[in-house]
């Protein structure tokens, strides 16, 4: 079994469905509202432990009404929260409107995740003790690098989610040895991904593509029944930092498969599969 380590933001999403996204300017009826924990780092870490591994979570909340349900996210979901700091102001949010088609805009406040600007001696051994280390971009980037610096100089393997997406440190690039990306954020990222040693591209309902030293390939997606693609790259990641130590191809089939799960369901972690739903649909 895996060790991850994910240093990265913990939200409650506020999810809104309508029948259409507003045009600037335009206001339109919702069929539907529901609060949800997520953000990119806790959602990750859910659905790498759901994928089988084990998991500790480093971040913050903030000291809301939000926290005690963020932290109870990640404890019901066996992933270790002893890294979890609490701190004075409000806890991280995005605000999520879903249509019909279950495309999604999402507008997110950091708050609590933009305390995450230094680690502590025990955040840095946590991470010295994984097999991987996982990142996104929703805390400070300077607290990313020193996480992946960290990472390198003690052999755990460094999978980035440069999301949002933003132009980054050759420093950074540097440490990255896995890094994910949708089309867009790789065609705004360009040739800086040319420095990482194995690139994986999500394709959305069509797979995903991988690009490492023994050359490329293809994993096709699988056909659902789509509600809603809020936490699907997220829940793609974590499959995949579960399963890397198995290589590329069978952690590819694992995150394509959690992947395709987690958008048959409304919301971010409460659409994040469980292993056996995983494997079910792997051997379907």
């Amino acid at each position: 079994m895996a060790r991850i380590v994910v240093v990265g933001s913990i939200s409650m999403d506020q999810v809104t469905v309508t029948g259409r996204r507003p045009e600037p300017g335009e206001t339109v009826l919702g069929t539907g509202f529901e609060m949800v924990p997520g953000g990119k780092g806790s959602n990750q870490a859910i659905a790498a432990r759901r994928a089988g591994s084990e998991v500790e979570f480093v971040g913050a909340v903030g000291r809301d009404l939000f926290a005690d349900r963020l932290r109870a996210v990640l404890d019901d979901a066996g992933v270790g929260t002893k890294q979890l700091r609490s701190v004075d102001g409000p806890s991280g949010i995005a605000t999520i409107i879903v249509d019909t088609s279950g495309e999604n805009s999402i507008i997110v406040v950091p708050a609590s995740n933009a305390t995450v600007t230094e680690l502590t001696e025990a955040d840095l051994a946590t991470i010295a003790a994984a097999d991987v280390l996982l990142c996104q971009l929703e805390i400070p980037v300077d607290t990313v690098l020193a996480a992946a610096r960290h990472a390198r100089a003690h052999g755990t393997a460094v999978l980035l989610n440069p999301s949002p997406v933003q132009q980054l440190s050759p420093e950074l690039w540097a440490a990255v040895d896995i890094a994910v990306v949708n089309k867009g954020e790789a065609a705004e990222l360009g040739s800086a991904l040319d420095t990482v040693p194995h690139v994986v591209t999500t394709l959305g309902g069509d797979g995903a593509h991988y690009r490492g030293p023994d050359g490329e390939f293809d994993t096709p997606g699988v056909a659902v029944e789509v509600v809603d693609t809020t936490g699907a790259g997220d829940t793609f990641t974590g499959a995949l930092a579960a399963h890397w130590h198995e290589g590329p191809r069978t952690a590819l089939s694992w995150a394509c498969a959690a992947g395709a799960l987690a958008t048959t369901k409304l919301g971010a972690s409460a659409s994040i599969p469980q292993r056996e739903e995983i494997e079910r649909l792997l051997g379907r």
